[in-house]
Parts: structure tokens; C-alpha cells; sequence
């Protein structure tokens, strides 16, 4: 039977609820009125960066059944700066999202729905139920099968309407730079700026507004060659190599073409541009070495690691990838030169870690990072990172890293005996705040930016907070150094000669650059320290039944070729949350035991499943080259711990109602 008629336990969607709507025209939108439309709802939050890769998937979707489909985004807000409504209106003009957006900072419709993790996807039926709970990237393929089943099965009913969606366009901002990215400055004093809302390059001159040239057409997409024809896509990171380095590969500049998921190399005298890393297959997340045995038939990474899908990366270390334009990247933010290593580090913000590329050797590798998200120090392997998105170097080497999601500065100590990592300011996924002081008690909000100061200080472009930070080595402590400004992502100190140093900060979200004195005394503010206002799952000490739904869309079949194909990873912070049942192993089922000593804490789940298209051969097996495809999602589940909690803990990866 197909899997979306069904006759019993029919579950009606929740009606939705916020404090108002985008694209629409200023109209408000209800279930009634999108009866007999199939309706996706994406909840989603503008600083997740899986949040902005489903974006991506579910355009091709949109365009193919637009008559059919209405997709309406729930925002729910993770930080503080994200309940701003005219914060979330850039974010919906920067992604270029053309179709409702319902403001939902209250969380309101995200608890109706009961959603965990961001993202998530809500399938509606043209008669209003749901039909399918969806968790994390990667589900375009099914959902296209699921969507073609709702689509015969509500006309022969007649209950599917067909004609034009909801969907306003806004009015769109336009100037010579639109949410610019990253910047550096140029041996000639002019700045190479990444104008990512362009997909494009420009230089601009000292002044900070002349034009000196553009590099690359303007036009979304993917092309190499002459500057005048060749596309990025929603470019972040760029950095300057050194000119004797330059002369061997042949050009000066390399870029984080985030979108693309490659590295793009850019000759400036020319304008031209090459691709330097990256296949444009977007990589999964790696978990590390999740080397775990099926029965004596060899490991599940070894063997789930074929199709589109790009595997490669589940069974292997800290360590080389491979060759530069065969290896997948994921959302690379920014980029930096690294003297010491003689490497280009990069921001990896799509799998939480920090690769790095040799363009002699041509080699792609992992400096640090197990690909889980969080934050926690230690050896590069181990370590948590969380959508890491701004890099730079010391005067020692240290690698600085603007670690967004987790709010926090951190530092990667690079040594001829390997590479450890430490926090400087931060405490956690869901904390954040805008306090000054003491760095342990020091609170940032969602950074994207980071560069050295003349001083061995460090300047913080706290992004969410509007400001500029300062972060001090030698007295751990942090002060604020300029505020108001407008989602700054980025900070370049410029050292004029006879005068004192001054930054240039890429104000974003007013779409310029602008001039900021370092101040002689820099401020200290105090608004606080917050957790981000989600509903935290009330659980009972001890024995906690965890399962994780999933089911393969129609026309795929779990992989057991070479044993159970389905993982879970899990972990907590703090780790004494989590008496036993911690660690990786085969399959969805779990049961864990929780301290009655920790009161709160969150459990890291990260779930995989691989199935491929088939059954097509008479004997029902899988076809032997037939395309695979990997689910996966990271939750990070915050909990209380209660004595009337529940036992048991569900969540979706591919739940179907």
C-alpha cells in the first residue's frame, strides 16, 4: 500500500501561529485557506547552516510543483537577534526564499508541531493531516516520490486544487554590494571584497565605496574562466597567498565558494578564475572513525559508502581526503594562509570542522574536528566545533576560529607534535550572550568574523550582537571595542603609516564597509548571559528508551547487503549526564541511563541510515550498482531531569504518519 493513504490515526495539522508573515503581500495565512494544496513546512532558524542547505534542495521541488505545492517557513528562532523582525526580513532577502515565511518567535508553531531540530520538515496533505515528519538534510529524492503519491492520490479524490501559491515577491535592496561577506586588503591598499549577495568579487578602493573592478559575472551558479563569465554562488571566505607561492600555482587569491562547496582560485591580474577543491557534491557530516562491526562482513562505513550520497568521509580520522577537485566539501565559510602548515585553512562550516588545503601537493585533508556539533576542546580528532565561520593566524601560528553556533572564540594550537584545541570565550551550543569581562564568564552571540590585532589581541566580529569584541591572551578577558553595528561578519585591521591602526568592518546587513577606530579604552557592557528559549524535554533519572523513526521513501530499500545499515552516535554534555548506553553502534534503538545527579543537560544523537533505490531484480536484492543515498541528522536534545519526565524519547529522521 502506498504510504500515503491511510485510514486510521490520521493526525490534523496544528493551525499556524506567530507574529506575522513575509512574502505574502501583508496578508496572514491559515491552514483553511491552503486547503487542497499539499503544504511543506520547513522550520528552520537563518543562522543553521542545514537550515540553508535545505533551502537549496527544496527549490527544484518548489519550481516542479508549483501548482501544487505551497512550502511555508516557520522560523523559530535560536538566538536572541534572529526574534528581530527586521533581522529576519534581510535573512529572507539575503537567501533569496521565495515562498511564505511565518515569524514564530515565541516558538509557538515549533512546539505544536513538536519539533526537535533544526531542520525540520512537516509534510500536509491537501485535506489538512500529516503524512510525514522529516529530520536534517538530504530528503529532496523522497519527498519528490512522496510529493508524486499526493499529487495521484488527492486528484483522484478531487480534494488536490491546482493554480498560483501565496508567494509575494518583496521589493529587492540593490547598491554596489549586497551582504558582503569576508574582505581583505590588497598589497596595492584597495580591498578584495566578497560580495556574496551578488556572487561575485569586487575591489573597492581605499575610500571603501569607489569601484575599482568587479571580478566574475554576477550570475548564481558554477563556471570557471575570464572574469567577465565566471559564476560563484553566494561566495563567504577569501584570503591572499604569498606572492612567491603564487608565481608556482598561478594565482594569488583562493575564495570559500560556499554554496558551491568548492574552493576557487583567482588569478588577479586577469580576473581569472579556476576551481581549486572541491567536486561540488556537497559532503556529509563525518563523525569521526565510526568503525563498526556487522557480523565479520567488514565495517558499516566501509561498506556504506557508495553513490551520490558521498560516504567517503564516515571511516576516516584527522588526516588526508584526497586530491583537490575529488574530494566533497561542505559549505566552506572562510579561508585563511597558514605559514607554518604552508596550507590554506579552511572554515568547513557544513560538517563543524577545519579542513585544510595543500595546492602543492594538490591534497585536501582534516586539520581538526570529529564532525560532531558542539564545543568541546582537546586533540584535533576529538574535538566539537559547531558552523565554524571565521579564521585567522597569530603572530605564533595559532589559528583563531570564530566558532558561530557555539558562540565562542576558539583556538587551535598548532605544534610539530600535532594540533590541539582550546575555547578562549564561550560556553555552549545554546548559550550566548553580550557580556564583557572575565573570558570565562564572557559571552558573544553567533560570530562570524575574527582577525589579529597589532597587539596579539584579538578583534571579534560579533555578528548577532552588532559589535566589534576584543579578546586579550594575556589577561583572558574581553571588552567591546564598537557596537551598532549592522550584523557585522567581518574585521580587517589596516596599519596606515605615522598613525595609529584602524579596522574596516563588513557591515553586512547595510551592505558597505566601514572605517572604526580602535578605541584608547574599550568599552565593558553587560546585558547578560542567555540559553537559547527552547523547550527543554522532561525526562526521568535512569532508563530512558531512545528510538529514532525512519522509513525509506517508496522505490528504496534499507541497505542490509552487509548488515544492519542504520547508526547512532550519542553523547552528553556534561558527560556525566550519561551513565551508559553513550557511544556508536548499529541501529535505531537505544536504551540509556541518566544520572539522578545531573539536573539538566543536553544528549548529542546523531542518526544515519542508508537505503538504496530498488528492489528491481527478481530475487527482491538490491541492484548491485544502483544509487544509494544517506539520511542523517544531529540533534542536540536539551533535557530536565524529573521524576514525572517520560521514559521515552522519539524522534523523527524519516518518520511517515
Amino acid at each position: 500500500m502506498s504510504e500515503t493513504v491511510r485510514t486510521q490515526h490520521r493526525v490534523r495539522a496544528s493551525e499556524l501561529e506567530g507574529r506575522g508573515w513575509l512574502n505574502t503581500g501583508g496578508k496572514s495565512l491559515d491552514l483553511e485557506s491552503l486547503r487542497g494544496k499539499i503544504v511543506l513546512l520547513d522550520f528552520w532558524t537563518f543562522c543553521c547552516i542545514n537550515c540553508l542547505h535545505v533551502l537549496d534542495e527544496l527549490r527544484p521541488l518548489e519550481e516542479k510543483y508549483s501548482d501544487v505545492l505551497v512550502t511555508v517557513g516557520v522560523h523559530s528562532p535560536k538566538f536572541e537577534h534572529e526574534a528581530d523582525p527586521v533581522a529576519l526580513a534581510s535573512a529572507v532577502e539575503r537567501y533569496e526564499i521565495h515562498h511564505p515565511v511565518l515569524d514564530d518567535p515565541e516558538l509557538a508553531t515549533w512546539k505544536a508541531y513538536t519539533a526537535r531540530a533544526w531542520p525540520t520538515l512537516v509534510v500536509v496533505d491537501p485535506e489538512g493531516y500529516i503524512v510525514a515528519h522529516l529530520s536534517g538534510e538530504g530528503h529532496a529524492d523522497g519527498l519528490s516520490v512522496l510529493l508524486e503519491e499526493l499529487v495521484a492520490e488527492h486528484e483522484a479524490k478531487g480534494t488536490l486544487h491546482r493554480g498560483d501559491g501565496p508567494y509575494v515577491a518583496p521589493v529587492p535592496t540593490s547598491g554596489t554590494l549586497r551582504f558582503p561577506g569576508k574582505a581583505t586588503q590588497l598589497p596595492n591598499g584597495n580591498y578584495l571584497v566578497v560580495d556574496s549577495g551578488h556572487h561575485r568579487l569586487v575591489e573597492l578602493r581605499p575610500d571603501l565605496e569607489t569601484v575599482e573592478r568587479i571580478i566574475g559575472s554576477g550570475t548564481k551558479g558554477y563556471l570557471d574562466g575570464q572574469s567577465e563569465i565566471a559564476q560563484f554562488n553566494e561566495p563567504q571566505g577569501v584570503t591572499l597567498l604569498p606572492s612567491e607561492l603564487a608565481w608556482k600555482l598561478g594565482y594569488d587569491a583562493v575564495v570559500a565558494d560556499t554554496v558551491n562547496h568548492r574552493l576557487r582560485g583567482v588569478t588577479l591580474s586577469s580576473g581569472y578564475v579556476q576551481t581549486i577543491a572541491g567536486n561540488g557534491v556537497q559532503r556529509l557530516l563525518d563523525t569521526g572513525p565510526a568503525r563498526v562491526t556487522d557480523s565479520g562482513a567488514g565495517t558499516w562505513s566501509e561498506h556504506h559508502d557508495a553513490g551520490p550520497a558521498d560516504f567517503a568521509g564516515d571511516a576516516l580520522d584527522v588526516g588526508a581526503l584526497g586530491k583537490g577537485t575529488e574530494v566533497s566539501l561542505s559549505s566552506p565559510w572562510d579561508v585563511v594562509w597558514s605559514e607554518k602548515l604552508q596550507k590554506v585553512v579552511i572554515a568547513m562550516a557544513g560538517t563543524h570542522q577545519i579542513f585544510a588545503f595543500d595546492p602543492l601537493a594538490n591534497q585536501v585533508s582534516i586539520l581538526a574536528g570529529s564532525g560532531l556539533e558542539g564545543l568541546l576542546d582537546g586533540k584535533a580528532e576529538d574535538a566539537w566545533f559547531a558552523q565554524s565561520s571565521g579564521l585567522a593566524i597569530d603572530g605564533e601560528d595559532n589559528i583563531w576560529v570564530a566558532d558561530s553556533e557555539t558562540s565562542s572564540l576558539r583556538r587551535l594550537v598548532v605544534s610539530y607534535s600535532g594540533v590541539t584545541v582550546e575555547t578562549a570565550v564561550g560556553k555552549g551550543l545554546f548559550d550566548f550572550g553580550f557580556r564583557d569581562g572575565e573570558a570565562s564568564e564572557a559571552r558573544l552571540q553567533h560570530p562570524l568574523g575574527v582577525t589579529v590585532l597589532p597587539d596579539n589581541s584579538v578583534a571579534i566580529a560579533d555578528t548577532y550582537n552588532g559589535a566589534v569584541r576584543r579578546y586579550d591572551p594575556a589577561t583572558k578577558s574581553v571588552s567591546t571595542l564598537a557596537r551598532g553595528l549592522a550584523e557585522p561578519s567581518d574585521v580587517v585591521v589596516v596599519q596606515v603609516e605615522g598613525s595609529d591602526p584602524l579596522l574596516v568592518v563588513v557591515e553586512s546587513n547595510k551592505h558597505q564597509l566601514v572605517l572604526v577606530p580602535i578605541p584608547k579604552e574599550a568599552q565593558q557592557v553587560d546585558e547578560g548571559a542567555s540559553q537559547t528559549h527552547r523547550p527543554k524535554s522532561p525526562v526521568t533519572p535512569g532508563t530512558l528508551e531512545l528510538a529514532v523513526r525512519f522509513k525509506a521513501p517508496t522505490g528504496q530499500k534499507l541497505d542490509d547487503r552487509w548488515g544492519d545499515p542504520t547508526q547512532m552516535k550519542i553523547s552528553s554534555t556534561p558527560p556525566e549526564l550519561l551513565v551508559s548506553g553513550g557511544g556508536t553502534s548499529v541501529g535505531l534503538l537505544r536504551t540509556l541511563e541518566l544520572s539522578a545527579d545531573v539536573p539538566e543537560g543536553i544528549l548529542h544523537i546523531t542518526a544515519r541510515a542508508a537505503a538504496c533505490d530498488g528492489p528491481e531484480t527478481e530475487d527482491g536484492e538490491i541492484p548491485d550498482h544502483a544509487a544509494c543515498h544517506l539520511y542523517q541528522q544531529d540533534w542536540g536534545i536539551p533535557v530536565v531531569l524529573q521524576a514525572d519526565g517520560e521514559s521515552e524519547l522519539v524522534l523523527d529522521l524519516r518518520g511517515m504518519d
